[in-house]
């Protein structure tokens, strides 16, 4: 269904700049009445009347399955399928809901699979939205992989094994994954800029837009980050300062050469570029609380004492490093939602360790 095909007499048309929507995660907002939402977990909240619910959305396709996930009133979870790109589409989302005030988050399921326009909501006649509440005053940021996006989250019968053959990206769902479940447990905000693939230094990684492959290097600063997708854009650091930030890369710089333990020189180049990216975040963040980690995805050791030789040479007490208790050994594949829910709750604890004091900042 077209927009322009929606009867005004039977529905309510609410766009995307209206104040009562609650956004979170780096969202382009150039063109106000169509924010782009780019990274895994960028969602939108907001309370609505009625009981029926329609998306109005452009979607940009580049691989996998994409989809939106979406939470109302807490308990009923679900995607829909965009099936049609490049193009104003509507979606239908819910019908037949009670005719009361529902509570809604829509969510990016997956990383840079995809972007999407979002233009707001088609309610009944007469319903209306109200704002979802206060925002969180706790505010996270994660600078991560394919498993702080969730990747694979979904394919529970996997559990310590490695992928299903040809997923194309239905498992993926971003709610479901650590850095996310993290922030919940936390009652915080978070800015999950995470992509699949991506290593610290360009060059290495499994992330390969046209114009090769891109690392943490290239994207850490951008809003738009995938040319695969058009043109890249730098990000607004004044929009958005946290408490605490998340960095879990180091897991795909093995590709396409193991080098960590092999190759001395490259090594300190690895570790140069890695504390660099930190050095300037923290010039922008200068009271956050940096946590340095790999995951319970299987790799090798070498980049975990590579990791801890960084932090100690930046030699700044609110740059800490974090292991996992299966850190590195865990999984062969993915990290699904219980092993996701076992690295959130040991990295919860870690960071509760600080006190509340980091939150006060």
């Amino acid at each position: 269904m077209n927009l322009e095909n929606i009867d005004r007499k039977r529905y309510e048309f609410i766009e995307a700049d209206n104040y009562k929507y609650q956004y979170m995660g780096r969202i382009d907002f150039q063109n106000p009445k169509a924010p782009t939402m780019i990274y895994a977990g960028s969602n939108i909240r907001v309370k609505f009347s009625g009981t029926s619910l329609k998306i109005v959305i452009k979607n940009y396709h580049n691989h996998y399955e994409n989809a939106i996930g979406y939470i109302i009133d807490k308990d009923i979870e679900g995607k829909v399928v965009i099936q049609e790109h490049n193009k104003v589409i509507v979606i239908n989302i819910a019908e037949g809901l009670e005719n009361k005030i529902h509570d809604l988050i829509l969510y990016k399921r997956s990383d840079s699979a995809h972007y999407f326009d979002f233009y707001g909501l088609v309610l009944d006649k007469d319903c209306y939205i109200e704002s979802y509440g206060e925002k969180k005053e706790r505010r996270i940021e994660c600078f991560g992989d394919s498993v702080s996006a969730g990747e694979v989250a979904e394919a529970i019968d996997y559990v310590g094994k490695v992928d299903p053959e040809g997923h194309e990206g239905v498992y993926s769902n971003s709610w479901y994954s650590y850095s996310m479940m993290t922030a919940r447990n936390l009652d915080a905000e978070i800015n999950n800029n995470a992509q699949g693939g991506i290593a610290v230094m360009d060059g290495s990684g499994y992330f390969v837009p046209s114009k090769g492959y891109l690392g943490l290097e290239s994207t850490y600063d951008k809003l738009k980050y995938n040319p695969e997708l058009g043109e890249c854009n730098e990000w607004d650091f004044s929009k958005y300062t946290p408490h605490v930030v998340i960095m879990a890369l180091g897991q795909n710089d093995s590709h396409p050469n193991n080098y960590i333990d092999e190759d001395k020189e490259k090594r300190e180049v690895w570790k140069s570029k890695y504390a660099e990216i930190i050095k300037d975040l923290r010039s922008k963040y200068e009271n956050a609380l940096f946590i340095v980690i790999t995951t319970i995805l299987c790799h090798s050791k070498g980049w975990d004492d590579a990791l801890d030789e960084m932090v100690q040479s930046l030699n700044d007490e609110k740059i800490v490093r974090f292991k996992f208790k299966r850190n590195g050994t865990g999984t062969p594949g993915h990290i699904r939602i219980p092993e996701a829910e076992e690295m959130a709750d040991e990295l919860t604890s870690f960071i509760k360790s600080f006190g509340e004091d980091i939150w006060k900042a």
